[in-house]
């Protein structure tokens, strides 16, 4: 079943990793939807790099973390947080992609 994430999600988030790199806290309302989720591997590398319209590669990692009910994206930045043309030096706002992103699990 397709859902909005943020239909599931209490809490969906960026912020640097690194100057370099940005990660997505993604965490889930309902223990039951989580399992589902991760079971289903519902977020991965695919579906995060079409929603941000990068390369797949451009996705470090895609990690289901059980006690937070989390999923944890890390993808490279764009642009390195204070270089010239940075827009968001703390990566506080690169989670608005996700915020339409619809899940199937």
């Amino acid at each position: 079943m397709k859902q909005l994430l943020t239909s599931i999600a209490k809490v969906i988030r960026s912020k640097n990793c690194s100057p370099f790199d940005l990660t997505m806290d993604i965490i889930i309302k309902d223990k039951e939807i989580y399992c589902r989720m991760k079971n289903a591997q519902a977020v991965n590398k695919k579906i995060v790099a079409k929603a941000y319209r990068i390369p797949e590669s451009n996705i470090r990692s895609v990690i289901y973390f059980d006690p937070a009910q989390a999923v944890k994206i890390t993808m490279r930045r764009v642009i390195s947080s204070g270089a010239p043309g940075d827009t968001d030096v703390y990566g506080a706002q690169q989670h608005a992609p996700l915020l339409k992103m619809k899940v199937d699990f």
